[in-house]
């Protein structure tokens, strides 16, 4: 049986390794041994989720699908002997499919920031760090994002308009909401925008409605114990800043020989294969994806790869010709939370949409958190498109 090394135990390694164990014996290679589900990590700050609710055991989700979970960090991948290298162990591939997803960018004093889309555990912290200042009473918040400007594609601004959202419902909840002053903060003129037109114009409406403060397109010179600091000089003062900086490629990856777009992301043709080579795929938040200017690098698009990937290695492998794509799947779907409700938001090529969900679009947020659980464990199907 032809071996599949899969490096990388988020959206998209997971699909992989699912969709290739009946065929393949697989081997999934992460530096954790939980798959995160970042969509609701938004409520572990705001306390309706646990960090224990947000993670998945890989061990638990392999011992169902049968694929073989191996916790460690790469230290050297071995391209022309088909061999990855860990600290404690080396395994043999036929194929191999990178999944390692992204790093970020990293601005001066990224210290003094927190992010959602960080590392797990900074959820904590930022739940603490709020926490505190709701125990003092008052407060100043700014929660922001920013862009690459090497690739369109990195960037994750979705969860910070929900973090947000989020804290100001938990404010009102504790009548407290009127002492705090809460500011979105971006580097460009209309962020969110790539959502579509309707989604820009409901987050503006949003905003106002809720007295969130808006600050936008000025590049961020830097972070302080203070606030954040433009380029022009000017100031954001804060007390607490939330910010989920831009994405770019995997910093181990620019040690392997591998081709690399300017922002670090391994590149890739329509079916996932890395270019110029005959048994790499790249999936997911480390791989370039080409399309339309819109397009965002989401979980279901991460997965919709793993699927593209597993097809084509499988037809690879039997000498079939019939391969798949993923460009021609793109499009940016969300249920964006504001604590008390949601909007659906889809845009592909031909249309764009944001549909105003008061209180069922919570639930069914939450929903969607208890269905990508029973998923990964392979207790319940996956439902097409999501």
């Amino acid at each position: 049986m032809k071996k599949v090394v899969i490096l990388g135990g988020g959206f998209a390694g997971l699909q992989a390794a699912k969709a290739l164990q009946k065929k393949f014996q697989v081997t999934l290679i992460s530096d954790r041994d939980f798959l995160y589900l970042y969509p609701i990590s938004i409520w572990i700050p705001t306390g309706e989720k646990k960090f224990e609710d947000v993670k998945v055991s890989l061990y638990d989700i392999s011992a169902l699908e049968r694929f073989n979970v191996y916790v460690d960090k790469v230290t050297e991948l071995q391209l022309k002997e088909n061999t990855v290298v860990c600290e404690h162990k080396e395994f043999r591939y036929d194929y191999l499919i990178l999944a390692t997803g992204a790093e970020k960018v990293l601005m001066p004093g990224h210290e003094h920031a927190l992010s959602i889309c960080g590392k797990p555990e900074v959820s904590l912290e930022i739940k603490q760090a709020l926490n505190k200042l709701i125990y003092k009473g008052s407060g100043r918040i700014a929660v922001g994002f920013g862009g690459n400007p090497k690739d369109k594609s990195a960037v994750r601004g979705g969860p910070a308009f929900e973090l947000l959202f989020n804290i100001h419902h938990l404010l009102t909840k504790q009548n407290i909401r009127e002492n705090f002053e809460l500011t979105f903060f971006a580097p460009m003129e209309s962020p969110g925008e790539r959502m579509g037109p309707k989604a820009l114009a409901m987050v503006d409406k949003l905003f106002t409605k809720l007295s969130i403060g808006k600050r936008y397109g000025k590049k961020i010179k830097a972070f302080d114990p203070h606030g954040v600091t433009f380029e022009d000089d000017s100031t954001l003062p804060s007390d607490l800043i939330l910010f989920i900086p831009a994405t770019a490629g995997h910093s181990a990856l620019r040690n392997f020989n591998l081709p690399l777009n300017d922002a670090g992301f391994v590149k890739i043709d329509n079916t996932c294969k890395v270019q110029d080579s005959s048994n790499i795929y790249a999936i997911g938040d480390c791989a370039a994806i080409e399309g339309p200017g819109w397009i965002a690098k989401q979980g279901h698009i991460a997965e919709l790869m793993g699927r593209v990937a597993a097809f084509n290695i499988t037809a690879q492998a039997s000498g079939r010709s019939e391969r798949k794509t993923y460009q021609e799947h793109l499009n940016i779907l969300c249920v964006m939370d504001t604590g008390n409700g949601a909007a659906f938001v889809y845009r592909d090529d031909k249309r764009s949409y944001a549909i105003p969900m008061p209180f069922i679009g919570h639930l069914l947020k939450k929903g969607w958190g208890w269905y990508a659980k029973m998923k990964a464990l392979g207790r319940i199907p996956r439902i097409p498109g999501l």
